[in-house]
């Protein structure tokens, strides 16, 4: 369906996704540079589809201003191509090896996965150019990733959809695989600095140099 929208309207749908705690009609239309009733119309539409809803509403000193979400229904337009395989994979590995074991063969997984996407970037020497590869690569992928440095120029990878959410959130070993993949991918230390699993806004991964 993300597909038969308006660019407008992607555009909006992406903006909510990145807000998880909503966004006001009054920041959307600054965010896309069209008018705040262009705004609202863009909104009535996709509330009419049951992709946006109102949320909860912030203090302002004056009158309360609304806040716009995405729904469930909305979330779902945002790609998570993995998920069905993924969990018959996660059933298989705890059959034949038991629970104790998924983690460690999740991140064998991510090592191999991260071998692969390296042979086909063999010109990638620096760290901080194979997480803005990686993070490319994961946008492909349906993350919707972007790679940036913090305040200290650590490289930062933060994705806003996390394919194996759902899995995530019933074991979370799940999370050793982006870590494996990320840290083998890009020769760095993983820090998983912030989980949509967990509570967080987004998936948060900082790249540290490796020790010794």
């Amino acid at each position: 369906m993300l597909e038969t929208l308006g660019i407008r309207q992607k555009e909006l749908l992406k903006l909510l996704l990145k807000k998880k705690a909503g966004m006001t009609a009054d920041e959307l239309s600054e965010q896309l540079a069209i008018t705040r009733n262009a705004v609202r119309q863009h909104l009535a539409a996709l509330e009419n589809d049951r992709l946006v809803r109102k949320s909860a509403t912030r203090p302002s000193g004056g009158r309360p201003q609304q806040l716009y979400a995405l729904t469930d229904k909305g979330h779902e337009l945002f790609p998570r191509h993995y998920s069905w395989l993924a969990q018959l994979l996660l059933e298989s590995m705890q059959d034949e090896a038991g629970a104790d074991a998924v983690g460690e063969r999740l991140s064998i997984l991510g090592e191999r996965v991260a071998a692969q996407l390296r042979s086909q970037h063999p010109a990638l020497q620096q760290p901080q150019e194979a997480v803005q590869e990686l993070a490319a690569i994961m946008e492909q992928m349906g993350y919707a990733a972007c790679g940036t440095v913090d305040a200290s120029n650590t490289p930062v990878i933060e994705a806003d959809n996390c394919v194996f959410h759902n899995l995530a959130m019933q074991n979370p070993d799940v999370c050793k695989f982006d870590l494996a993949l990320l840290s083998s991918f890009t020769g760095s230390t993983v820090e998983h600095h912030e989980c949509m699993a967990k509570g967080g806004n987004v998936c948060r991964f900082k790249f540290h140099p490796k020790k010794g």
